[in-house]
C-alpha cells in the first residue's frame, strides 16, 4: 500500500511532490521518497516494510517504478514489489503488464516516456491531469485538485502512455481448468479461493479479517485461520439500531474461536464523518457514501491493532450475489452481460467506499475474492451455479456454488443467510437519513435537480452532499462521481 505522485515535463520543485504526498498520506504514513529529476519529480509515500527500500519504489536511474498495491509473482530472492515490476519491465517491456498477479497501480518514468498501469480488477486507484506541457498523476485527485483543474481517472485494464494515450491490455490469465459437475466446480473453487488467501498471508503482515458477519467474510475468515490460528476478526455496527449483521459476526466469531473487536458507531460518529467521507471518497453519490462510512469506522477500530487485513469484497460481484438486479434479466445471454457489468463497474463503486475507507485510517486490505485465478475461473462457472433457481413460492439462492464449497466450514446460519446490501446490514441507511434531514428541503432539491455537469440528484441528502463536494473540488473533477448501475453500457 502506498501514495504515488509525480509531475513530469520540466523543472519542477521537490517541495511539490512532497506537498502532494502530505495530502495522502493516509496511504502511506511511514516514510517518503522523492526524486528530482531533470525533467519533473516523483514521490511515494509508504508504510514501514521489511525491504531495504520501499515496496513502492524501485531504480537509480530509469526506469523508475512507482507502484501502489501487492504483486504475488513468485521471484528470486526478497525483492520488493515495485522492483519486481522494474525488473520484469526491463525483460519484458510493455507485454510484463500481461504477467502481473496482482492488485495494483503503477507509474513507470523515463525521460521518453511516462506509462500508467492499472489491474484489470481496479482496486487500486490512478488519477491523471495534463496542464499545457506538463503530465501529473496521484493515487487520488485530492493530490492534484491544486495544480490541474481537470482530470481522468485510469480505468482498470488500461495503460496510459504519453506517447501512445490510453491503451488497453490483456490482464493476467492464469490456466485454470473448466467447470464440470457442481461437485467437481465446487472443489475447483474451494481450492483455488483457499490458494487466494494463502498467497495474501504469506508474507506475514495479514492480522486479521473483517468481518461484515455475511457469507463472504465469513468465508475468508474460516480459511484464514487455517494459516494463523492468531488472527483477530472486526466488525461494526451502530449502536442505536444495530443491524442484522452484527449478530452473525458474533456467531461467526465464537464458531471460529477468535478474538472479535466491534466499533459500535454512535449518532456523534456519523455527522462528524459526513464531510470527511466526501473528501477522502471524492464522491457526493449518497449509496457510496453509506457504504464508506461503516467501512472508515471499522478501518479506524482495525489501526489500533493492525495495519493489514484480509476483506470479503468481490464475491457478490463474480459469483451472482446481486440477485435481485440479476433475477430481473431473462435472457441468458443478457444475465452473463450483467454479470460481467457487475465487476466491469466494480471499480468505482464497492472497490472505491474499500479502498478510500481502510486507507482513511492507513490499513491496508487484500481481497482473495479478486485474485486472478478465482476471477478466470468465476467467468467458466455458469449462471445456473451461481443462482440456483427458486420453485414454487421458494426463492433462489445467490452464490449456491460459493456456499457449496465451503458449507463443511460454516455454521448453518451463515451458509444459508440471504445476501444483505452492506449499509444496510449496519444499520447505516436509515441513521444517515435522519442526520441530514435539515439539511436540504424537498423545496431546495425542486430548484436545483442537477449538478453543474448534468448528473440528477437521488434525494436532498445527496444535495446536501454535492455541496460539501464543491467545497473540496473543481468543478470538472465531478466526472470522476458515478453512480452504481449494471444495466447502463
Amino acid at each position: 500500500m502506498a501514495a504515488i505522485a509525480g509531475i513530469i515535463g520540466d523543472k519542477v520543485s521537490p517541495e511539490q511532490i512532497g506537498s502532494m504526498l502530505n495530502v495522502l498520506r493516509h496511504r502511506g504514513p511511514d516514510h517518503s521518497t522523492i526524486r528530482d529529476l531533470p525533467y519533473g519529480a516523483i514521490g511515494c509515500a509508504t508504510f514501514d516494510t521489511a525491504y531495504p527500500t520501499p515496496a513502492a519504489f524501485s531504480g537509480e536511474r530509469e526506469p523508475y517504478i512507482l507502484l501502489d498495491g501487492d504483486i504475488y509473482n513468485p521471484r528470486a530472492g526478497e525483492i520488493s514489489d515495485a522492483a519486481l515490476v522494474r525488473e520484469l519491465y526491463l525483460e519484458h517491456g510493455k507485454s510484463c503488464f500481461e504477467r502481473l498477479d496482482g492488485a495494483y497501480s503503477c507509474a513507470i518514468i523515463r525521460r521518453d516516456e511516462v506509462i500508467l498501469i492499472r489491474d484489470h480488477i481496479g482496486a487500486r486507484p490512478l488519477i491523471y491531469g495534463t496542464q499545457g506541457d506538463r503530465m501529473l498523476f496521484a493515487s487520488e485527485a485530492k493530490a492534484l485538485a491544486k495544480h490541474v483543474s481537470a482530470v481522468q481517472e485510469l480505468e482498470p485494464g488500461h495503460y496510459y502512455s504519453s506517447k501512445e494515450g490510453l491503451q488497453t491490455f490483456a490482464g493476467h490469465t492464469p490456466a485454470v481448468p473448466e467447470a464440470q459437475s457442481p461437485e467437481e466446480t465446487a472443489k475447483v473453487l474451494r481450492e483455488l479461493i483457499v490458494e487466494a488467501v494463502r498467497k495474501r498471508m504469506a508474507d506475514g503482515t495479514v492480522e486479521g479479517v473483517a468481518l461484515s458477519g455475511g457469507l463472504d467474510s465469513s468465508i475468508i475468515a474460516a480459511v484464514a485461520k487455517e494459516f494463523n490460528s492468531k488472527l483477530k476478526l472486526f466488525s461494526s455496527t451502530i449502536e442505536r439500531y444495530p443491524g442484522k449483521d452484527i449478530g452473525n459476526a458474533k456467531l461467526m466469531a465464537q464458531y471460529l474461536g477468535l478474538d472479535h473487536h466491534i466499533y459500535r458507531i454512535t449518532d456523534r460518529d456519523m455527522a462528524r464523518i459526513i464531510p470527511q467521507a466526501i473528501w477522502y471518497l471524492e464522491s457526493f453519490d449518497e449509496d457510496c457514501i453509506s457504504g464508506f462510512i461503516a467501512n472508515y469506522y471499522t478501518s479506524r477500530l482495525i489501526s489500533r491493532f493492525a495495519n493489514c487485513i484480509l476483506v470479503g469484497e468481490g464475491a457478490d460481484e463474480l459469483f451472482g450475489g446481486y440477485f435481485r438486479e440479476l433475477e430481473e434479466v431473462t435472457d441468458p445471454d443478457q444475465k452473463e452481460a450483467v454479470a460481467r457489468r457487475l465487476v466491469d463497474i466494480a471499480y468505482n463503486t464497492a472497490l472505491r467506499r474499500l479502498d478510500r475507507g481502510w486507507l482513511a485510517n492507513s490499513v491496508n486490505y487484500r481481497a482473495p475474492y479478486l485474485d486472478s485465478a478465482v476471477v478466470r475461473f468465476s467467468q467458466k462457472i455458469p449462471m445456473r451455479l451461481k443462482i440456483k433457481a427458486g420453485s414454487g413460492q421458494q426463492r433462489g439462492v445467490e452464490k449456491w456454488i460459493l456456499r457449496e464449497a465451503f458449507r463443511d466450514i460454516l455454521p448453518p446460519e451463515i451458509a444459508n443467510r440471504p445476501k444483505l446490501r452492506f449499509a444496510r446490514g449496519v444499520g447505516v441507511d436509515e441513521l444517515m437519513d435522519e442526520i441530514t434531514m435539515d439539511k436540504v428541503s424537498e423545496e431546495e432539491l425542486a430548484q436545483t435537480t442537477k449538478t453543474s455537469q448534468g448528473m440528477t440528484f437521488s434525494s436532498p441528502k445527496e444535495l446536501y452532499y454535492y455541496r460539501l463536494f464543491k467545497r473540496c473540488f473543481p468543478p470538472a473533477y465531478e466526472d470522476l462521481v458515478t453512480r452504481w448501475d449494471p444495466f447502463k453500457s
